[in-house]
């Protein structure tokens, strides 16, 4: 069946996305998507892109893009990168800071790309298990590595380190590149970016797809000395040079510069989740503190796949892995406050 397949991907599990249903009308709360529109700003930036310069190939550097990060963020523009969502960038700093010989660590329970990541590069790899709450196991990611990945909040946690444990993963591990995958810290983290002056070996990336509402538009970016920076243009240039669209750079570039807005939404996001944690909890589940545009949730005298398949059931589509650590769990994203009383109301029937 794989005959023609090379021997590197034969053997390769892929990451397996969440469901996007066609078939029919779900309320969907299983992929962190924003629940409301993108900037206007970004939409009328997008528009205004999408003409005759369509035939000409997009700038390979993003600089307005960048410009656009480097000024929000207080860093120079050859501090940052861009790619085609933060996924594709994960993938490049895989290729570029991990060698096959040293182990990459990680927690065990976190992002399910990484470990697919590092099968497809032949990298060697540690899960480290978690702690009991389910909390980042700090001590054993230090030392004794080719490199370290976080995610600050976890997925499918939500759950958040500060800045003081980000640093002591960096002091640690000085002579690796120390990865910070901020996917959902605008819900209620602490961003390292304030850190990467201070040590070379830290890579912050980040992505529009979820506070900015514009995961169809694939773009992402990362922060960092400008030597790691570097290493990321170099196995882009080798794969594809052209990877941010010309119509996404535009519309991205948009969003981070419309503040407001941005603030508006991430803030509804999280009043919405804080209420929903409350009702849960007074229902009988038991809910991980999250500062993510999602809840971790699961209930003493119902599995997670029974939950799963119920609200399946009743038109609500929330997330679970097939893992024992976490099978009694899901992972339900933050939609509006119209879609989170009607998964309440389906949970309670279900319980």
């Amino acid at each position: 069946m794989n005959q023609y397949w090379s021997r590197r991907i034969r053997d390769v599990v892929p990451y397996t996305p969440g469901e996007q249903p066609r078939d029919r009308k779900f309320i969907k709360l299983n992929t962190n998507e924003c629940p409301y529109p993108p900037s206007p700003k970004a939409l009328e930036a997008i528009q205004a892109a999408a003409g005759e310069g369509l035939r000409l190939y997009p700038d390979p550097e993003c600089l307005e893009l960048r410009a656009a990060i480097a000024r929000r963020e207080g860093l120079d523009i050859s501090q940052v990168f861009c790619g085609n969502g933060s996924d594709e960038i994960l993938a490049f700093a895989f290729q570029a800071f991990f060698d096959p010989e040293r182990e990459v660590v990680f927690p065990k329970i976190t992002y399910s790309f990484y470990p697919v990541y590092t099968d497809f590069f032949g990298l060697g790899r540690r899960e480290v298990p978690m702690n009991a709450d389910f909390s980042d196991p700090i001590d054993l990611l230090c030392g004794q590595n080719g490199g370290v990945v976080l995610a600050n909040p976890n997925a499918p946690t939500g759950i958040a380190v500060g800045l003081d444990t980000v640093e002591k993963l960096l002091t640690a591990n000085p002579d690796v590149v120390v990865i910070v995958d901020e996917a959902y810290i605008d819900f209620g983290g602490d961003s390292a970016v304030e850190l990467i002056g201070r040590y070379p070996n830290l890579l912050v990336v980040q992505t529009a797809s979820k506070s900015r509402a514009l995961a169809g538009l694939r773009v992402g970016w990362a922060m960092g000395d400008p030597e790691l920076i570097d290493g990321l243009r170099c196995v882009r240039d080798s794969i594809n040079s052209y990877t941010v669209d010309r119509l996404a750079q535009a519309g991205a570039a948009a969003a981070i510069e419309d503040e407001r807005y941005f603030q508006s939404i991430r803030r509804r996001v999280m009043d919405t989740r804080e209420h929903t944690e409350k009702v849960l909890k007074e229902k009988g589940f038991t809910v991980l503190p999250s500062q993510a545009n999602f809840l971790f949730v699961s209930h003493s005298e119902h599995s997670g796949k029974e939950l799963l398949d119920g609200l399946r059931a009743q038109g609500v589509l929330v997330r679970w892995w097939d893992k024992p650590e976490i099978k009694n769990w899901l992972r339900i994203s933050i939609g509006t406050d119209k879609d989170m009383k009607a998964l309440v109301k389906a949970l309670c029937e279900l319980i």
